[in-house]
């Protein structure tokens, strides 16, 4: 089966322990005015199906003339999907994407063996204040998906699937969940929901996929009459029926699972790979920055700068 570091046949689940495998409380990162909570990876999880990296970006307020400025820089190895629900992000990619990442849009930008992107808020957001929240997510690749070519996919709001029913309103952002299929092709077997649920309403987790969680967005939920509250991650066991409940004020969560990864994943910087030789070959291949002929391009649009690698 799958690599999975929770399966232990030793360790009893379904009724004999609670379902609840990990909680993690995510790190904060000041930079500069504006935070970033990581709930993934973690000390206790590296991933969650092939969820690798989950940040909460904000809720951030910028003064006119200020925002986001993240210039060029590379991922191998992951797909990213930035979901926002407040603000808007501009990404420029080296397959000459330029586009605004809106809310409740989804924009999957797969990596494979290379892609070089920035995000910023330039134009006329600037003029003005403006806010940005929103989440950031990597999906690491299965091996044999690392060498794909790069690709870029947008999905409008319109375009993804959503239920709604007895005090729950979810939109599949990816994969399959509930009956549903949302529109991006990411090769990959996954889900990824938003979830916005009245006080009192009941969710139970999609049993389709093997390894599954929840990120408190606002609110709290319950589960096996413990309470969780906002900025917490869930993580359950595989195999048992699970459901979350909020309490009086209700609460928003995002959904998230799949497939455990073809075995462990080594990270470096902006890099995800089954091998520390992928690494090594990425990061040698930025440093060269050989961008008319080399590994990397620039994005057309944004080539003016770029990110330099680590020392280490």
């Amino acid at each position: 089966m799958s690599w999975n570091p929770v399966l232990d046949p030793s360790i009893p689940i379904g009724d004999a322990v609670d379902s609840i495998e990990t909680v993690i409380v995510p790190r904060a990162r000041d930079l500069g005015g504006f935070e970033v909570r990581r709930a993934l990876p973690s000390a206790a999880r590296q991933m969650v199906g092939p969820f690798i990296f989950f940040d909460q970006m904000g809720p951030a307020e910028f003064l006119t003339g200020k925002g986001i400025d993240v210039r060029p820089h590379p991922h191998i190895g992951l797909g990213t999907v930035t979901y926002l629900l407040r603000g808007k992000l501009h990404h420029r990619d080296s397959l000459g994407t330029n586009a605004w990442i809106e809310p409740g849009a989804v924009n999957w930008m797969l990596a494979g063996q290379g892609i070089t992107h920035s995000e910023r808020q330039d134009g006329e957001i600037r003029n003005t204040p403006h806010d940005l929240f929103g989440l950031q997510t990597w999906l690491a690749l299965p091996k044999a998906m690392e060498d794909d070519p790069a690709a870029f996919v947008h999905a409008a709001q319109s375009d993804l699937p959503e239920l709604e029913g007895e005090g729950k309103q979810v939109r599949l952002i990816l994969g399959t969940a509930y009956g549903e299929t949302a529109p991006v092709p990411t090769g990959i077997e996954v889900f990824y929901a938003d979830a916005r649920l009245a006080p009192g309403a009941a969710i139970p987790l999609p049993d389709n996929h093997e390894d599954r969680g929840v990120y408190i967005l606002s609110g709290e939920v319950s589960v096996g009459g413990q309470t969780f509250e906002t900025g917490r991650m869930l993580v359950f066991r595989p195999g048992d029926k699970v459901s979350v409940k909020t309490g009086d004020q209700g609460a928003r969560v995002m959904l998230l699972g799949g497939a455990t990864m073809d075995g462990p994943r080594h990270i470096w910087w902006n890099f995800v790979a089954s091998s520390k030789d992928r690494i090594d070959a990425a990061r040698e291949a930025w440093r060269a920055g050989d961008w008319a002929h080399g590994r990397f391009r620039l994005p057309p649009d944004d080539a003016g700068e770029f990110i330099p690698a680590p020392a280490h």
